[in-house]
């Protein structure tokens, strides 16, 4: 999740894009609408280090349109709420993998590496202590349902996880505001703009008011291509198992979820043998199998070619307009992970078009917050989030 060093530096420009969903025989013919709640759990004090959680399972949508499973987690203040019910913060987690289990939010103690969990539980826990509910989803593969590779990056389905996730939790919980913001960092600072994006017309009837956005992957799609074929080297230690799992997830996405992509006509056998080993695992167990391969022996020919680009651009563009609600910028400049002149592109591309946005930096590793940062994340809550609307 950190790549380190010069070359992981130039390379993870290129790796942070997609991994994939499979339309399942099994899968319902009919369902609930989507955000329809299926069941709420109460869990015990202690559940991701909070009180008032909740596991909850919801229906939500393959990104054709079929009816899927999906799960989360939902947190509740303590207390009584303000008149208008508790105002909702969706969390958006970064990268975890692309298999069942690895979203860390139905299944805390089976999901992310122990300090990325740590730093999840400070930002749940701040929420809470201003009297706003969190409410978590896994992301569609990665929770408590098989159904086939989580679609990595691609940003129509974090969106419909997201929100459904939402609309299930009001349901679930009686006490929730209308009125929710949506916070999410790495994989999850892309995942929370597509989520304000899609929001504008796909839940009029909620009161959307806003964005935090920390070190959000984007561009990608614009840079992997180019510079990835056959050349591409092998990298030592830690920096080659975090550049190749990002890497090689985006193929197995793409290729399980997008046939058009023709994501195989890339791949040597190699290649091929490896993402097929890699659709239902998380990411140390990827980057364990990546790291022993060099990346170019996997490529048959330059990504640049033929319609994988398209298919990128379609999968996983963060859109630079069309937004109804404040943007947060949380963006660190010495970032490597997602590196700093991608959120350069970014910003340069909201002032652009008009995006009401606001950035502050830092000088952090990947999705580390400062003091300005978190005095932000405060200014935003209390501006947008102070006075939520009638349920």
């Amino acid at each position: 999740m950190r790549p380190n060093g010069i070359f992981a530096t130039q390379l993870a420009i290129t790796l942070s894009a997609t991994a994939a969903l499979f339309v399942l025989p099994g899968s319902p013919a009919h369902a609930e609408p989507t955000g329809a709640l299926i069941s709420a759990t109460a869990q015990p004090d202690g559940w991701h280090d909070q009180t008032g959680g909740s596991l909850v399972e919801y229906w939500s949508t393959r990104s054709n349109g079929e009816p899927v499973r999906e799960s989360g987690a939902l947190f509740v203040p303590q207390g009584t709420p303000p008149p208008g019910g508790w105002p909702i913060m969706a969390w958006d987690h970064g990268t975890t993998g692309m298999g069942a289990g690895c979203g860390g939010q139905s299944q805390p103690e089976i999901g992310p590496q122990p300090e990325y969990r740590a730093m999840e539980n400070q930002v749940m826990r701040y929420f809470l202590s201003r009297g706003i509910a969190v409410a978590a989803p896994d992301y569609l593969g990665l929770g408590l349902y098989d159904t086939g590779p989580h679609p990595y990056l691609e940003l129509r389905t974090e969106a419909t996880s997201t929100l459904d996730m939402v609309r299930a939790a009001r349901e679930a919980e009686p006490t929730l505001s209308r009125t929710w913001a949506v916070t999410g960092e790495s994989q999850g600072g892309q995942a929370a703009l597509g989520t304000a994006h899609w929001q504008v017309g796909a839940a009029p009837d909620l009161d959307f008011r806003g964005t935090i956005a920390v070190d959000p992957e984007s561009d990608v799609e614009k840079v992997l291509p180019p510079v990835s074929g056959p050349w591409l080297p092998a990298l030592p230690g830690s920096a080659g198992a975090d550049v190749g799992g990002f890497f090689t997830s985006i193929l197995a996405g793409v290729r399980a979820a997008r046939p058009d992509a023709q994501v195989d006509s890339y791949l040597t056998d190699q290649g091929r043998q490896i993402l097929d080993s890699i659709g239902t695992l998380c990411l140390p167990q990827i980057k364990d199998i990546v790291s022993k391969v060099a990346l170019g022996d996997l490529i048959a020919r330059p990504l640049s070619e033929g319609p994988l680009p398209g298919v990128l651009n379609d999968y996983l563009t963060v859109p630079t307009r069309g937004y109804n609600a404040p943007i947060l910028l949380l963006l660190n400049a010495t970032d490597t992970t997602v590196p700093s002149p991608l959120h350069a592109a970014l910003v340069a591309q909201f002032a652009a078009n008009g995006v009401d946005f606001r950035a502050i930096p830092g000088l952090g590793e990947h999705v580390v917050l400062n003091d300005a940062m978190w005095a932000g994340i405060a200014q935003f809550t209390d501006r947008f989030l102070a006075t939520p609307t009638v349920r």
